[in-house]
C-alpha cells in the first residue's frame, strides 16, 4: 500500500464553564428520538481482563450498546469498550479522553494524568472508538502475514507500471476490508457516528454534560460533537488540532511541511553533538539522510528480526521517531546503524507505528485508521490533483523525496473505497459554546501548528501555545506550564489570557 501517503496514525480573563460554578445541577438532557434503550443502559463496570490493554489495578472496564446505524436503532448494534479510573477526591464529573489516530484505542487513558487535580476531581474516562481495538465489532482487513507481506515488499515508483502496481494493491486492500469487515459497518464507523456514541457515553456515565480531552483525530471528534450537541458541553481540551476546513489534499501538505519542520530541529540538534550520522552541517542534513536512505529502493538490510529493513520500513521508522523529541536519541541510534548496514532500529520504529506486537501480531490500529479516513473525507480522483500534490509534498519536504517524482503519482487507497464519505470539509461556527481551550504545538510534525490556530478561531476557544517540536503535550509530556493551564480550565474554568505560551 504505498501509495497511501498519510502518516497521521495520531489554549482573557478567567471564564466560568457551564456547569463548573455554584449555579445548580444541569439537567439531564433528553435521548433522541428512539434512542433511550441505549442512553438509559446500565453500565456494569468489572474488571478489565480480556480487554487488551495494560491497566492499573484501580481501574475497571465495561461495555456500551449502540446501534451501528443511528438512522435505524431497532437494528445490529456495536458494543464499546469503556475504562475507568474512578475520582480521588470532590467529584466533578466524567472526563472522557479520546488519544486519536483515528484507530487508537483509548482504554489506557484512564491512567492519564494520575495524582493531580484531573485525577482528584474527575472520573477518566478511556473508549475505543466502534471498530476499534476491543470494541466489536472490530474493523478487520488484513491478517498479520499479510500485513508483514506487503511490508516486505518493494516500493513502488511513479513510472506507469508503478502507478498500475500500487493501485491495485489498494483495490485489494480495499476489496479485503469489504469482504472482512462487511459493508454496512465500514458505512458507520466514521466521526459522525462516533461523536453520537460519545453522547451516549455521556449519558450513561450520569453527566448532563460533556467534559473531554481529544487529541489530535480526537479534535476533531470533540468540535464534531460540539457542533452536533453544543448544549450538551461543558468543557473541552483540544490538543493537536484538525483544521475542520482542509480537505485531504490540503491536509497532506500542511503535514508534509510539518514533518520537514520537525526533521530540521532534529538535524540542528544532532549536528551539535558527536558522531551525528547526519552530520555537524544542518543544511546538509536532507542529502546526507537520502544518501543513507536511498540504497534500500532494491534491497533489504540485516536486522536481528529475520525480516529485515526495507526502504517504505526506514521511511515509516524515522517519521515515527519525528513525532516527539524524546524519540531523538532513538531515531540518530537508527541512522547510525543505517549507515552501518543494520536496521533493528528502525524496524522497531516501525512495528511501534505499524502496531505489530512482539509475537508478530497486529492491532487494528491501521484498518481502522484507514476505514475511519476513508469513509469521513472526500475521495480525490482527479490525477491531475494527485500529481500536483506529489509534487508540493516534495518540494515543502525534500527530506521525503525519494528523487523518482515522475509528474504523474498513484491514487491513494481512499479513491477506490468501497463506501462514501460521510463527512466533508467546512467551516465551524457554534454560537453559544462555552468557552473551550486548544493546545497547539510550535513544531508539531502531524497536526502543525496553524491548524489549532485556525480551530481555536472558529471555536472562538482559547489558545495556549506549546514551543517545542512534538505532537500533542497536555498532561503527557510532563510540561507543569502547560499541564497547570489545563488543571485551571478544567476543574476551575479559567481560561489562558491572550497569547498565553509555554
Amino acid at each position: 500500500m504505498s501509495a497511501v501517503r498519510r502518516w497521521m496514525f495520531l489554549v482573557g480573563a478567567a471564564v466560568l464553564v457551564a456547569g463548573c460554578s455554584g449555579t445548580g445541577t444541569p439537567s439531564m438532557p433528553q435521548p433522541p428520538a428512539g434512542l433511550a434503550k441505549f442512553y438509559g443502559q446500565q453500565v456494569h463496570w468489572g474488571s478489565c481482563d480480556g480487554f487488551g490493554e495494560r491497566l492499573p489495578p484501580t481501574a475497571q472496564c465495561a461495555r456500551v450498546a449502540v446501534p451501528i446505524d443511528y438512522a435505524a436503532p431497532d437494528g445490529p448494534t456495536a458494543q464499546l469498550a469503556l475504562s475507568r479510573i474512578k475520582a480521588t477526591g470532590n467529584r466533578i464529573g466524567s472526563l472522557l479522553i479520546n488519544p486519536g489516530g483515528p484507530g487508537e484505542s483509548g482504554l489506557a487513558m484512564a491512567a492519564l494524568a494520575g495524582r493531580t487535580p484531573v485525577s482528584e476531581h474527575f472520573d477518566r474516562v478511556g473508549f475505543d472508538p466502534r471498530g476499534v481495538g476491543s470494541s466489536t465489532p472490530a474493523i478487520v482487513c488484513q491478517t498479520a502475514q499479510e500485513n508483514d507481506a506487503d511490508r516486505a515488499e518493494l516500493p513502488k515508483d511513479n513510472s506507469p507500471a508503478g502507478i498500475a502496481a500500487a493501485e491495485a494493491d489498494n483495490r485489494r486492500y480495499a476489496d479485503r476490508c469489504l469482504t472482512r469487515s462487511g459493508k454496512d459497518f465500514l458505512a458507520h464507523v466514521g466521526t459522525r457516528e462516533v461523536v453520537q456514541d460519545m453522547d451516549v457515553i455521556r449519558a450513561v456515565l450520569g453527566d448532563p454534560r460533556l467534559t473531554y480531552l481529544g487529541y489530535s483525530y480526537g479534535t476533531r471528534l470533540g468540535t464534531a460533537y460540539a457542533e452536533k450537541f453544543p448544549t450538551r458541553v461543558r468543557a473541552m481540551v483540544l490538543d493537536g488540532a484538525i483544521d475542520p476546513t482542509q480537505d485531504p489534499v490540503a491536509e497532506s501538505l500542511r503535514q508534509a511541511a510539518g514533518f520537514q519542520t520537525a526533521f530540521d530541529a532534529y538535524a540542528a540538534d544532532c549536528a551539535q553533538r558527536g558522531d551525528c550520522p547526519l552530520g555537524t552541517d544542518p543544511a546538509a542534513a536532507n542529502a546526507r539522510f537520502r544518501a543513507l536512505v536511498n540504497p534500500l529502493w532494491d534491497k533489504r538490510i540485516p536486522t536481528s528480526d529475520p525480516r529485515g529493513l526495507g526502504y517504505d520500513d526506514a521511511i515509516t521508522g524515522v517519521r515515527q521517531a519525528l513525532y516527539a523529541d524524546e524519540l531523538w536519541p532513538g531515531l540518530t541510534l537508527g541512522l547510525a546503524e543505517l549507515r552501518d548496514g543494520r536496521g533493528d532500529t528502525l524496524l522497531r520504529f516501525a512495528d511501534m507505528y505499524q502496531a505489530r506486537r512482539d509475537d508478530g501480531t497486529y492491532s487494528n490500529r491501521i484498518d481502522s485508521f484507514n476505514a475511519i479516513r476513508c469513509v469521513d473525507d472526500p475521495r480525490v480522483t482527479d490525477r491531475a490533483v494527485v500529481a500536483e500534490q506529489d509534487a508540493d509534498a516534495r518540494r515543502v519536504a525534500p527530506f521525503a523525496d525519494d528523487g523518482r517524482g515522475t509528474g504523474a503519482a498513484a491514487l491513494e487507497l481512499c479513491a477506490t473505497w468501497p463506501v462514501p464519505n460521510t463527512s466533508a470539509p467546512h467551516r465551524v461556527s457554534i454560537p453559544d459554546l462555552p468557552k473551550l481551550l486548544v493546545v497547539s504545538t510550535t513544531e508539531d510534525p502531524a497536526t502543525p501548528y496553524q491548524a489549532g490556530v485556525d480551530l481555536a478561531d472558529q471555536l472562538g476557544a482559547g489558545l495556549l501555545t506549546f514551543k517545542g517540536s512534538r505532537h500533542t503535550v497536555a498532561l503527557v509530556a510532563g510540561e507543569s506550564c502547560v499541564d497547570r493551564v489545563v488543571f485551571d480550565y478544567l476543574v476551575d474554568g479559567k481560561s489562558p489570557p491572550a497569547d498565553a505560551n509555554c
